[in-house]
Protein backbone atom coordinates (compact mmCIF):
# COMPACT_ATOMS: atom_id res chain seq x y z
CA UNK A 1 0.00 0.00 0.00
CA UNK A 2 1.15 3.46 -0.61
CA UNK A 3 1.21 6.20 2.48
CA UNK A 4 0.49 9.85 1.35
CA UNK A 5 1.33 12.20 3.94
CA UNK A 6 1.14 15.79 1.92
CA UNK A 7 -2.57 16.34 0.62
CA UNK A 8 -3.56 18.27 4.02
CA UNK A 9 -0.07 19.68 5.25
CA UNK A 10 3.26 19.53 5.03
CA UNK A 11 4.97 17.07 7.22
CA UNK A 12 8.96 17.28 6.61
CA UNK A 13 8.86 21.22 6.52
CA UNK A 14 7.08 21.32 9.60
CA UNK A 15 6.54 17.63 11.50
CA UNK A 16 9.45 15.63 10.29
CA UNK A 17 10.34 14.98 13.99
CA UNK A 18 7.17 13.40 14.65
CA UNK A 19 7.17 11.50 11.31
CA UNK A 20 10.49 10.20 12.54
CA UNK A 21 9.28 9.09 15.80
CA UNK A 22 6.21 7.61 14.27
CA UNK A 23 8.43 5.46 11.80
CA UNK A 24 10.75 4.64 14.70
CA UNK A 25 7.54 3.18 16.87
CA UNK A 26 6.23 1.57 13.87
CA UNK A 27 2.91 2.54 13.63
CA UNK A 28 0.69 6.36 13.07
CA UNK A 29 -2.97 6.86 14.41
CA UNK A 30 -5.01 9.52 11.80
CA UNK A 31 -8.32 10.80 12.70
CA UNK A 32 -10.91 11.17 9.68
CA UNK A 33 -11.32 14.93 9.31
CA UNK A 34 -15.08 14.67 8.98
CA UNK A 35 -15.95 12.48 11.99
CA UNK A 36 -12.74 13.35 14.82
CA UNK A 37 -13.97 10.98 17.22
CA UNK A 38 -12.82 7.82 14.29
CA UNK A 39 -9.51 7.05 14.40
CA UNK A 40 -7.63 4.66 11.85
CA UNK A 41 -4.41 2.85 13.25
CA UNK A 42 -1.92 2.19 10.19
CA UNK A 43 1.42 -0.36 10.76
CA UNK A 44 4.39 1.72 9.40
CA UNK A 45 5.94 -2.01 8.40
CA UNK A 46 7.92 -2.52 5.00
CA UNK A 47 6.47 -5.54 4.79
CA UNK A 48 2.79 -3.80 3.76
CA UNK A 49 3.83 -0.12 2.72
CA UNK A 50 5.39 -0.41 -0.17
CA UNK A 51 5.85 3.42 -0.58
CA UNK A 52 5.78 6.82 1.04
CA UNK A 53 4.60 9.57 -0.96
CA UNK A 54 5.78 13.31 -0.06
CA UNK A 55 4.38 16.75 -1.16
CA UNK A 56 6.28 19.23 0.66
CA UNK A 57 7.80 22.95 -0.44
CA UNK A 58 10.76 22.24 1.68
CA UNK A 59 12.51 18.89 2.36
CA UNK A 60 15.62 20.33 3.70
CA UNK A 61 14.71 19.32 7.34
CA UNK A 62 14.38 15.52 6.18
CA UNK A 63 17.49 15.06 4.13
CA UNK A 64 19.92 14.05 7.41
CA UNK A 65 17.13 11.24 8.06
CA UNK A 66 16.81 9.66 4.77
CA UNK A 67 18.42 6.61 5.88
CA UNK A 68 15.38 6.14 7.72
CA UNK A 69 13.49 6.00 5.33
CA UNK A 70 15.38 3.25 3.11
CA UNK A 71 13.17 0.53 3.88
CA UNK A 72 10.47 2.06 1.88
CA UNK A 73 9.64 3.09 -1.70
CA UNK A 74 9.46 6.97 -1.98
CA UNK A 75 8.36 9.38 -4.21
CA UNK A 76 8.85 13.26 -3.78
CA UNK A 77 6.76 16.13 -5.03
CA UNK A 78 8.40 19.36 -4.20
CA UNK A 79 6.63 22.52 -4.96
CA UNK A 80 8.61 25.36 -6.39
CA UNK A 81 7.07 28.62 -7.44
CA UNK A 82 8.05 32.13 -8.40
CA UNK A 83 5.91 33.70 -5.80
CA UNK A 84 7.64 36.24 -2.85
CA UNK A 85 6.40 36.41 0.62
CA UNK A 86 3.78 38.14 -0.16
CA UNK A 87 2.05 35.14 -1.28
CA UNK A 88 3.86 32.86 0.28
CA UNK A 89 5.11 33.91 3.64
CA UNK A 90 6.67 30.92 4.69
CA UNK A 91 8.47 29.16 2.10
CA UNK A 92 12.32 29.20 2.05
CA UNK A 93 14.05 31.04 -0.90
CA UNK A 94 13.49 29.22 -3.65
CA UNK A 95 17.08 28.50 -4.78
CA UNK A 96 18.13 26.91 -1.21
CA UNK A 97 14.87 25.01 -2.20
CA UNK A 98 16.02 23.97 -5.61
CA UNK A 99 19.48 22.87 -4.28
CA UNK A 100 17.66 20.46 -1.53
CA UNK A 101 15.95 19.28 -4.41
CA UNK A 102 18.63 18.33 -6.40
CA UNK A 103 20.34 16.74 -3.46
CA UNK A 104 17.29 15.19 -2.28
CA UNK A 105 17.39 13.96 -6.30
CA UNK A 106 20.95 12.17 -5.88
CA UNK A 107 19.67 10.24 -2.50
CA UNK A 108 16.58 8.78 -4.44
CA UNK A 109 17.03 9.09 -8.33
CA UNK A 110 15.33 11.43 -10.43
CA UNK A 111 12.40 8.73 -10.97
CA UNK A 112 11.62 9.45 -7.73
CA UNK A 113 11.48 13.18 -7.69
CA UNK A 114 8.99 15.17 -9.34
CA UNK A 115 8.80 19.18 -9.42
CA UNK A 116 5.31 20.84 -8.89
CA UNK A 117 5.08 24.04 -10.55
CA UNK A 118 1.48 25.04 -8.86
CA UNK A 119 -1.05 26.61 -8.92
CA UNK A 120 -0.45 29.23 -11.73
CA UNK A 121 -1.65 32.21 -10.61
CA UNK A 122 -1.97 35.83 -13.24
CA UNK A 123 -1.73 38.56 -11.41
CA UNK A 124 -0.17 42.60 -11.88
CA UNK A 125 3.37 41.00 -10.77
CA UNK A 126 3.34 37.35 -12.38
CA UNK A 127 2.23 38.01 -15.63
CA UNK A 128 2.30 35.24 -18.47
CA UNK A 129 5.62 36.80 -19.63
CA UNK A 130 6.83 36.33 -15.88
CA UNK A 131 5.98 33.02 -15.64
CA UNK A 132 7.30 31.72 -18.83
CA UNK A 133 10.64 33.14 -18.25
CA UNK A 134 10.76 31.84 -14.56
CA UNK A 135 10.11 28.56 -15.56
CA UNK A 136 12.53 28.68 -18.07
CA UNK A 137 15.27 29.03 -15.37
CA UNK A 138 13.53 26.92 -12.71
CA UNK A 139 13.84 23.71 -15.45
CA UNK A 140 17.32 24.51 -16.25
CA UNK A 141 18.49 24.69 -12.50
CA UNK A 142 16.38 21.27 -12.14
CA UNK A 143 17.34 19.42 -15.50
CA UNK A 144 18.62 16.02 -14.59
CA UNK A 145 17.15 15.74 -11.63
CA UNK A 146 14.01 14.64 -12.18
CA UNK A 147 11.86 13.50 -15.19
CA UNK A 148 8.00 15.40 -14.34
CA UNK A 149 7.17 18.77 -13.96
CA UNK A 150 3.50 18.75 -12.70
CA UNK A 151 1.54 22.21 -13.59
CA UNK A 152 -2.01 23.48 -12.17
CA UNK A 153 -3.73 26.75 -12.46
CA UNK A 154 -5.28 28.30 -9.75
CA UNK A 155 -8.60 27.13 -8.40
CA UNK A 156 -10.62 29.27 -6.62
CA UNK A 157 -11.83 27.03 -3.86
CA UNK A 158 -13.91 28.70 -0.82
CA UNK A 159 -11.08 28.70 1.85
CA UNK A 160 -8.86 30.53 -1.47
CA UNK A 161 -11.25 32.84 -1.86
CA UNK A 162 -11.26 33.79 1.74
CA UNK A 163 -7.63 34.17 2.26
CA UNK A 164 -7.12 35.66 -1.23
CA UNK A 165 -10.00 37.63 -2.47
CA UNK A 166 -8.35 39.73 -4.90
CA UNK A 167 -7.17 36.42 -7.40
CA UNK A 168 -9.22 34.83 -10.08
CA UNK A 169 -9.50 32.39 -12.59
CA UNK A 170 -6.93 31.99 -15.29
CA UNK A 171 -8.41 32.30 -18.78
CA UNK A 172 -7.95 30.10 -21.40
CA UNK A 173 -5.99 31.92 -23.35
CA UNK A 174 -3.59 32.35 -21.07
CA UNK A 175 -3.51 28.81 -19.96
CA UNK A 176 -2.70 27.49 -23.34
CA UNK A 177 0.33 29.92 -23.69
CA UNK A 178 1.52 28.62 -20.82
CA UNK A 179 1.01 25.64 -21.33
CA UNK A 180 2.29 25.43 -24.42
CA UNK A 181 5.97 27.55 -23.62
CA UNK A 182 5.90 24.96 -20.50
CA UNK A 183 6.02 21.95 -23.15
CA UNK A 184 8.46 23.42 -25.15
CA UNK A 185 10.51 24.13 -22.24
CA UNK A 186 10.00 21.08 -20.47
CA UNK A 187 10.42 19.20 -23.55
CA UNK A 188 14.45 20.75 -23.87
CA UNK A 189 15.21 19.17 -20.25
CA UNK A 190 13.71 15.83 -20.83
CA UNK A 191 10.88 17.15 -18.58
CA UNK A 192 7.04 15.83 -18.95
CA UNK A 193 4.50 18.54 -18.76
CA UNK A 194 1.45 16.85 -16.63
CA UNK A 195 -1.23 18.77 -15.66
CA UNK A 196 -3.27 18.44 -12.48
CA UNK A 197 -6.76 17.93 -12.82
CA UNK A 198 -6.85 20.30 -15.97
CA UNK A 199 -8.39 17.88 -18.07
CA UNK A 200 -7.04 17.02 -21.80
CA UNK A 201 -6.79 20.53 -23.09
CA UNK A 202 -2.86 20.50 -23.32
CA UNK A 203 -3.00 16.78 -24.53
CA UNK A 204 -2.82 18.26 -28.02
CA UNK A 205 0.53 19.78 -27.26
CA UNK A 206 2.22 17.04 -26.03
CA UNK A 207 1.13 17.16 -22.19
CA UNK A 208 1.04 14.12 -20.27
CA UNK A 209 -2.42 14.38 -18.92
CA UNK A 210 -2.80 10.74 -17.49
CA UNK A 211 -2.60 11.92 -13.92
CA UNK A 212 0.76 12.49 -11.81
CA UNK A 213 0.32 10.40 -8.93
CA UNK A 214 -0.67 7.03 -10.91
CA UNK A 215 -0.24 3.96 -10.91
CA UNK A 216 2.57 4.08 -13.16
CA UNK A 217 4.30 6.84 -11.15
CA UNK A 218 4.86 4.90 -8.42
CA UNK A 219 5.73 2.00 -10.91
CA UNK A 220 8.65 3.94 -11.92
CA UNK A 221 9.77 4.89 -8.31
CA UNK A 222 9.89 1.56 -7.31
CA UNK A 223 10.83 0.16 -10.26
CA UNK A 224 8.71 -2.96 -10.24
CA UNK A 225 4.27 -3.63 -10.53
CA UNK A 226 1.84 -2.52 -8.46
CA UNK A 227 -1.96 -4.67 -8.39
CA UNK A 228 -3.36 -1.97 -6.69
CA UNK A 229 -7.05 -2.82 -5.16
CA UNK A 230 -9.85 -1.05 -7.12
CA UNK A 231 -9.59 2.91 -5.72
CA UNK A 232 -12.33 4.83 -4.62
CA UNK A 233 -13.59 7.61 -6.32
CA UNK A 234 -11.01 10.93 -6.71
CA UNK A 235 -10.55 14.49 -6.02
CA UNK A 236 -12.10 17.43 -7.89
CA UNK A 237 -15.27 16.48 -9.71
CA UNK A 238 -13.78 12.95 -11.10
CA UNK A 239 -10.84 14.89 -13.13
CA UNK A 240 -8.29 13.90 -11.09
CA UNK A 241 -7.02 9.93 -12.20
CA UNK A 242 -4.69 9.86 -9.48
CA UNK A 243 -3.81 7.31 -6.33
CA UNK A 244 -3.91 9.22 -4.18
CA UNK A 245 -3.39 6.61 -0.92
CA UNK A 246 -4.12 7.36 2.66
CA UNK A 247 -2.97 10.65 4.13
CA UNK A 248 -1.88 10.63 7.48
CA UNK A 249 -1.92 14.97 7.95
CA UNK A 250 -4.18 17.05 8.81
CA UNK A 251 -6.22 19.83 7.17
CA UNK A 252 -5.20 23.01 9.35
CA UNK A 253 -2.03 22.69 9.94
CA UNK A 254 0.33 23.86 7.70
CA UNK A 255 2.93 26.45 8.40
CA UNK A 256 3.68 28.00 4.97
CA UNK A 257 0.17 29.91 4.79
CA UNK A 258 0.48 30.24 1.52
CA UNK A 259 -2.69 32.57 0.37
CA UNK A 260 -3.50 30.24 -2.43
CA UNK A 261 -3.89 27.34 0.05
CA UNK A 262 -6.93 24.99 -0.04
CA UNK A 263 -6.05 22.69 3.10
CA UNK A 264 -5.86 25.77 5.56
CA UNK A 265 -9.23 27.87 6.79
CA UNK A 266 -6.91 30.99 8.06
CA UNK A 267 -3.90 31.50 9.59
CA UNK A 268 -5.26 32.10 13.67
CA UNK A 269 -6.54 28.28 12.99
CA UNK A 270 -3.14 27.14 11.79
CA UNK A 271 -1.53 29.00 15.30
CA UNK A 272 -3.54 26.87 17.19
CA UNK A 273 -3.76 23.66 15.90
CA UNK A 274 0.03 23.57 16.01
CA UNK A 275 0.77 24.68 19.35
CA UNK A 276 -1.59 21.15 19.68
CA UNK A 277 1.53 19.12 17.93
CA UNK A 278 3.47 16.98 20.19
CA UNK A 279 6.33 15.56 18.27
CA UNK A 280 6.01 12.46 20.79
CA UNK A 281 2.34 11.74 20.09
CA UNK A 282 0.73 9.15 17.83
CA UNK A 283 -1.25 11.94 16.24
CA UNK A 284 0.01 14.78 14.43
CA UNK A 285 -2.12 16.93 16.32
CA UNK A 286 -3.04 16.60 19.65
CA UNK A 287 -3.84 13.48 22.08
CA UNK A 288 -6.13 10.77 22.29
CA UNK A 289 -9.82 11.70 23.69
CA UNK A 290 -12.72 10.15 25.36
CA UNK A 291 -14.72 8.36 22.89
CA UNK A 292 -12.05 7.65 20.37
CA UNK A 293 -12.80 4.54 18.27
CA UNK A 294 -9.77 3.51 17.04
CA UNK A 295 -10.06 1.10 13.68
CA UNK A 296 -6.85 -1.26 13.12
CA UNK A 297 -6.28 -0.26 8.71
CA UNK A 298 -6.36 -3.85 6.46
CA UNK A 299 -3.18 -3.08 4.87
CA UNK A 300 -1.26 -4.99 2.67
CA UNK A 301 1.91 -4.74 0.22
CA UNK A 302 0.37 -4.51 -3.41
CA UNK A 303 4.46 -5.14 -4.78
CA UNK A 304 4.98 -8.12 -7.08
CA UNK A 305 8.04 -8.51 -5.11
CA UNK A 306 9.37 -11.08 -7.57
CA UNK A 307 9.10 -8.41 -10.20
CA UNK A 308 10.49 -5.77 -8.24
CA UNK A 309 13.69 -8.80 -7.61
CA UNK A 310 13.73 -9.23 -11.29
CA UNK A 311 14.33 -4.99 -11.62
CA UNK A 312 17.23 -5.08 -9.31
Amino acid sequence: MIIQTGMRTDIPAFYHEWLLNRIKEGYVLVRNPYNPGSVTKYSWSPDVVDLIAFCTKNPEPMLSHMDLLQPYGQYWFVTITPYGKEIEPNVPDKEKVMESFKKLSELVGADSMGWRYDPILINPDYSVERHISEFDKMAETLSGYTKTCVISFIDIYKKVKHNFPEIGEVTKADRLQLGKEFIRIGAKHSMAIKPCAEGNELEPYGADCAGCMTVKTFETALHGNLTVPKKKSNQRNGQCACLLGVDIGAYDSCGHLCKYCYANTNAARVRENRKKHNPKSPFLLGNSMPGDVIHEAAQKSWLDRQMKFNFE
